[in-house]
């Protein structure tokens, strides 16, 4: 209801004006100081001194309102993407299901490949490396069960685009790549995204992360020929690890879960990963 204007109907004797107090002749010294009379009066014009921060936000604020105002012209693509290659082969998770549609997979590839983005196929990215199929990348964040809560430590970090999806999914995501010019691509373009939760580091995911053990749940983009022992060390009792094991053709991905210090581990389906390199400094 706006200040000053007459009100209509039945009830409407005398237009609403402001409420003048004369604040001089106020002589009780127990009475409110005149900036509460003036709250507590209905209006209240605070000093520039105070809106000054808020001003300085909002202008700090403006740049990232016009990044995120851009139009993404993958919208339908990521959408047809996931109900198709995703639901229609049996992912459930509501919150990988969402997951997959938030992160813009098309950020993660080559420019030249941008178009091809949304494909049900794997992509090269690079050293001989690829971003996996999305129904992949939606399957194994699925089975590793999380909840919002969780650690996790991703192994081959590749284009970045798996870390990002992990991190709509957990609370923190630790992940290592062992190609330099890999990893340095895969940080910018989570932090060009505002995954901050994210830390990437060079070194060997043979040797896992020790300084961040143990972790709630552990995922592994290639495929060594056993499960490391390091990786099984760092995993937290009752934790998760999704990993594909085998020689290249033959792999298969199991889902592992540590109970009393002994890992149970069940296969899931037949896979083709990059295989699992050992070297690098691991530090």
């Amino acid at each position: 209801m706006a200040i000053g204007k007459t009100v209509a109907g039945p009830l409407a004797t005398a237009p609403m004006v402001a409420p003048i107090i004369n604040y001089s002749t106020t002589k009780n010294p127990d009475s409110p100081k005149p900036e509460i009379r003036r709250r507590r009066a209905g209006w209240y014009n605070p000093p520039m001194s105070r809106l000054k921060p808020l001003f300085i936000g909002c202008l700090l604020a403006f740049p990232l309102l016009l990044v995120r105002a851009e139009p993404d012209p993958f919208v339908a693509a990521r959408a047809a993407m996931v109900q198709q290659q995703i639901v229609d082969r049996g992912v459930r998770d509501p919150q990988v299901i969402a997951a997959m549609k938030r992160v813009p997979r098309h950020r993660f590839v080559p420019m030249e490949l941008q178009s091809m983005a949304y494909q049900d196929q794997p992509l090269p990215i690079g050293k001989d490396q690829t971003i996996s199929q999305p129904y992949m990348v939606a399957l194994m964040s699925e089975l590793l069960a999380l909840t919002g809560r969780e650690k996790v430590l991703e192994i081959g970090t590749g284009s970045g685009y798996q870390a990002a999806v992990l991190a709509e999914l957990a609370k923190d995501v630790y992940s290592i790549e062992i190609i330099p010019v890999l990893a340095r691509r895969a940080k910018k373009a989570l932090q060009d995204l505002g995954y901050a939760r994210v830390q990437v580091k060079e070194g060997n995911g043979y040797a896992g992360w020790p300084q961040k053990a143990p972790f709630d749940a552990i995922i592994v983009t290639c495929a060594p020929n056993e499960v490391p022992q390091a990786l099984q060390d760092q995993l937290k009792e009752g934790g998760r690890l999704v990993i594909p094991v085998g020689d290249w053709p033959n792999q298969m991905l199991y889902e592992i879960v540590k109970r009393e210090g002994k890992l149970i581990k069940q296969p899931v389906i037949p896979v083709v990963f990059v295989p699992m390199v050992k070297s690098g400094s691991g530090q």
